[in-house]
């Protein structure tokens, strides 16, 4: 399984997938891998299959199963990394031992309806397709083999398809202005106090609070917005060649980490990026030569990984970015984001016309009075010399 999303990852509990038999197929044996439920196998006697259900269920092993257990690109409890972040990380790989199911490649019959969660929904599959065969090298690198028939299915991801509401939303300050923009109100859903908590609540120092739920319910603190995720986008310093932006993401969320989290942003001036604190850093040119996207993910044991809501549920950079004299300007909205997304879903931002805008400029009447009233003095000033 290959994590082609350059900036989306599978988090935990990890990826569930799925199919449906063709005929009676059963599995006799997983490495690497483990189906959810073993199903009816009475009428096998002596070995009894791994699974016999017709429409199987398959999960990742969870990390540090005995070797025996273990298949190469493994047990890694379903988490695949992004493909822009660690390459290496987005592939996950299992071992399955079919039986009942033929001889030949042309006895074998493909598997249908297949499913995918990464962990919830949100994904189609589409149907298997025949491709060359695969050929396997042997461990001393001297001999190909060759798989008697592949086949690959292609799974894209939907965010409409996966929720009604998004999971983030972005605020905006900067220095030229005290108006700070927060996220709009109902971003991610309105605030229900069955739903959410208080960030001074008792409730929070009881035992166990923080524990993830099964289907992953969320415990949020109560906001106006009432997202999971916050992204605060601050224009922070205006040098004469050079600009500095802050940018911080906050967890609301009490039962959830983040790891390996990602931050994408779309901007004009990503093109001229000349230094990021604290976060990596990676641009992406989706459409050719226009390169106004980047990636910033935490660094690796140091901020790659998001707290729960709290003291420690926020992660915070610092960009630098050199001006092109042509297009850069403070002026009506441009020094913020067009478009934001965190671990792959689109953020709700403000509606232009709350940005934090540049003060208007003095009437010329008052500017032509301010200069009269400075030359009047420095001539007195001369005169008392």
């Amino acid at each position: 399984m290959n994590n082609f999303q350059m900036y989306r990852h599978i988090m935990s509990p990890g990826w569930t997938i799925g199919w449906t038999w063709a005929k009676k197929e059963v599995i006799w044996s997983m490495v690497g891998a483990q189906t959810t439920e073993q199903g009816d196998c009475s009428k096998f006697k002596g070995n009894i299959p791994h699974c016999c259900k017709k429409d199987p269920t398959i999960v990742d092993l969870l990390p540090g199963v005995p070797y025996n257990q273990q298949f190469s690109n493994c047990c890694k409890g379903g988490v695949l990394a992004a493909w822009g972040q660690d390459p290496q990380a987005a592939v996950s790989a299992f071992q399955v031992s079919v039986g009942q199911a033929g001889t030949s490649n042309k006895t074998v019959k493909l598997p249908k309806n297949f499913t995918l969660l990464g962990p919830g929904p949100g994904y189609t599959c589409g149907p298997a397709k025949i491709v060359p065969p695969t050929n396997f090298l042997t461990p001393d690198r001297r001999r190909k083999t060759q798989a008697l028939m592949t086949w690959n299915v292609t799974c894209t991801y939907s965010q409409f398809m996966a929720r009604k509401h998004p999971t983030c939303c972005v605020s905006f300050s900067s220095f030229y202005n005290e108006t700070i923009t927060p996220c709009p109100s109902c971003s991610c859903g309105c605030e229900n106090k069955n739903k959410c908590i208080k960030s001074d609540s008792k409730l929070l120092s009881m035992v166990g609070i923080n524990t993830p739920k099964k289907d992953n319910t969320p415990l949020l603190q109560c906001t106006h917005h009432m997202c999971p995720v916050r992204v605060h986008w601050h224009v922070k310093v205006n040098y004469k060649d050079y600009w500095r932006v802050k940018v911080a993401v906050t967890n609301f969320n009490y039962r959830m980490n983040y790891t390996q989290w990602t931050l994408v942003i779309q901007h004009p001036n990503l093109n001229n990026v000349t230094q990021v604190f604290s976060f990596d850093y990676k641009p992406l040119v989706p459409f050719g030569s226009i390169n106004d996207t980047g990636m910033f993910y935490g660094m690796k044991f140091y901020n790659d990984l998001l707290m729960e809501a709290g003291q420690f549920g926020n992660v915070q950079s610092e960009v630098l970015m050199q001006k092109d004299k042509d297009t850069f300007t403070l002026r009506q909205g441009w020094a913020f984001p067009r478009r934001v997304y965190f671990n792959g879903e689109e953020c709700m931002l403000p509606s232009p016309d709350s940005y934090p805008f540049l003060p208007n400029s003095a009437p010329s009447s008052l500017a032509s009075f301010l200069m009269l009233t400075f030359s009047a003095l420095v001539m007195s000033l001369i005169t008392i010399w």
